[in-house]
């Protein structure tokens, strides 16, 4: 029987009770659940960056978002606060789309 350890989506072990096949899980505790959602992210992270197209590259861009949408209730806000902060950011330093790539800055 293959051992995964790993958080996985809540509908998972129904989807796995529906093949038939026997499974085992446990509910995480508030300290293993952020250290397993950050697990999770680095997963779907390498995910996304082995994708090969753009239908994939979406599919894995929706797992991140969703660990995301978790991290922020986690840390007792929300998605919209996180969007409120990231719009600030780009109000104030800017965001990613000129693919402006900093080489060096003179030291004094």
């Amino acid at each position: 029987m293959p051992v995964y350890n790993k958080l996985v989506r809540d509908r998972i072990p129904e989807v796995i009770e529906n093949t038939g096949k026997k499974f085992s899980t446990r509910l995480l505790e508030n300290e293993e659940y952020i250290k397993e959602l950050k697990n999770k992210s680095f997963e779907e992270l390498n995910e996304y960056i082995n994708t090969n197209n753009d239908k994939d590259a979406i599919e894995e861009l929706a797992d991140l978002l969703e660990i995301i949408h978790e991290l922020a209730e986690y840390h007792g806000s929300s998605i919209e606060e996180v969007e409120k902060v990231r719009q600030q950011k780009v109000e104030k330093r800017g965001g990613f789309k000129d693919k402006i790539f900093l080489i060096e800055v003179e030291d004094e």
